[in-house]
């Protein structure tokens, strides 16, 4: 996610490769402690701590199956260690490393946050390629794109470029972050330059506005990742935005979102994560009326998590789609829902 936009808010897990639905995860950052210690980014005096929500997960065959952790669980401050921590023009950039020991759906992962709030903008594991967040959601979009390259504006320390690359191995991407600073970062914690090398001809990284992106003949479909201080800017709550960006696509072309929701926690307290979202997907409707549909993660009035989708989306298209992705993320497809102003 681009510095400009980043708000990588944690909103799908999906526990298995053999599980047909993904289970939900919703990230509230930073919450008070209800027990022991967590792990804070203030300072003692007035902890707020790394805390996250686990709602109930969808459906499933196998239900018998059970998550790490429970819901309102937090990571204790003994498995979080920070490896990174300074400020840019643009972020406040701290690298966490969640211990393997850890009771939590984060064990051994690799953290990215970029605002004052905490939010989480950038997730890796070790020894899985599936995030559990909406990176995997993201990563569903090339099967039902035409032929071309995808842009990545929020590209962050690229975990979902990495998860796109393995899984389409015709697949090409440009990225566009703001800050270079979340561009070394990624290249130092993250895997970034591995994977640079890696993909040469596949893998593109460009620094700056992320709405100012263009390829010769088009893109063939767009994710958009883009927030600042902890909320989507406020660009993609102006109708102009979202024309210009279709404007950039080939025929056929299609554009995948992050928007939010009231578990976005902004620097702001008028920038109200629930209230942005709802205005970006409005503005976005303006520009492609019927032709909008939302991906809704959250299960409570009060923790929501959402994206959304252009383009037609009619039973066919969605079978097609299905059979396109890996089993471990055909259940999305099913969660698309008609944007329903």
């Amino acid at each position: 996610m681009m510095s400009q936009g980043q708000g990588l808010r944690l909103i799908s897990y999906q526990s298995r490769p053999n599980v047909s639905h993904p289970f939900l995860l919703t990230a509230h950052t930073l919450q008070p402690s209800r027990s022991w210690n967590h792990f804070s980014f203030k300072t003692p005096g007035m902890p707020k701590p790394f805390h996250l929500q686990l709602p109930l997960p969808l459906p499933s065959h196998n239900s018998h199956q059970t998550q790490t952790g429970t819901q309102d669980d937090g990571i204790p401050i003994d498995d979080v260690k920070v490896i990174a921590k300074f400020k840019t023009r643009y972020n406040y950039i701290r690298v966490l490393q969640v211990s393997r020991r850890a009771d939590h759906p984060f064990a051994g992962s690799r953290l990215l946050l970029l605002d004052s709030p905490g939010n989480i903008h950038s997730i890796s594991f070790l020894f899985k390629s599936l995030t559990n967040t909406y990176f995997d959601v993201f990563a569903t979009l090339p099967p039902i794109l035409p032929p071309g390259a995808v842009g990545i504006l929020g590209f962050g320390a690229g975990s979902t470029a990495r998860l796109m690359l393995e899984l389409y191995p015709d697949l090409i991407i440009h990225g566009w972050e703001l800050d270079p600073s979340v561009v070394a970062v990624g290249r130092e914690y993250f895997g970034l330059e591995k994977l640079e090398k890696q993909y040469p001809n596949r893998l593109f990284i460009s620094i700056g506005n992320g709405l100012k992106a263009s390829i010769r003949n088009g893109f063939a479909g767009i994710l958009v990742d883009l927030f600042s201080k902890g909320s989507l800017i406020p660009e993609l709550q102006e109708p102009s935005t979202w024309h210009k960006l279709r404007k950039s696509l080939r025929k056929g072309g299609r554009i995948m979102v992050n928007v939010g929701g009231s578990c976005v926690e902004a620097e702001d307290e008028g920038r109200n994560g629930k209230m942005v979202m709802e205005e970006t997907l409005k503005a976005m409707h303006r520009v492609f009326g019927d032709k909008l549909f939302v991906l809704n993660l959250g299960n409570r009035k009060d923790d929501d998590s959402s994206l959304a989708l252009t383009g037609e989306l009619a039973v066919p298209d969605r079978d097609a789609w299905k059979k396109a992705l890996p089993r471990s993320l055909k259940g999305y497809v099913d969660i698309w829902a008609p944007y329903q102003g």
